[in-house]
């Protein structure tokens, strides 16, 4: 699969340990910035990185800055985009079930790198059930 990946300047310093993960599970990863630690604005590579997602709808997304909130809030701005913050393995798994989340949010400052092992993992694995889910999840765009 295609993860788009964008962080903003206080999460740059696990990105590359998060693409590392994210590739071992087979994935291509598309770095979409920042380049450095710098300070930027979290919404530009939040909007960046939902623009790349709904252009490439077999692909998937993962934002991170201090807390994983801004993120999620920009992201999920956009029509299509179902941004999840999660804080470990089961909220993943339920956004990936239950929500069919094609963006996973979390927050540098908020988890450690054992527990973002495991949300990747996690989403990774987890596909979205349909079903009764379906009918609610079409519900999320008005």
């Amino acid at each position: 699969m295609k993860i788009y990946i964008a962080t903003d300047h206080a999460a740059f310093c696990i990105k590359d340990d998060v693409k590392k993960i994210l590739e071992s599970l087979g994935n291509e990863v598309v770095d979409l910035g920042p380049a450095n630690d710098d300070r930027v604005d979290y919404p530009d590579f939040a909007h960046k990185l939902s623009k790349s997602v709904l252009e490439d709808p077999s692909s998937q997304g993962v934002l991170i800055c201090g807390t994983g909130i801004g993120m999620s809030l920009s992201a999920n701005k956009h029509i299509g985009i179902r941004a999840a913050l999660c804080h470990d393995a089961y909220t993943a798994q339920m956004a990936r079930e239950h929500n069919d989340a094609n963006v996973l949010c979390f927050g540098q400052r908020v988890v450690g790198l054992g527990t973002i092992e495991s949300i990747c993992k996690t989403w990774c694995q987890t596909t979205f059930e349909g079903g009764r889910h379906a009918d609610r999840v079409g519900k999320i765009e008005l």
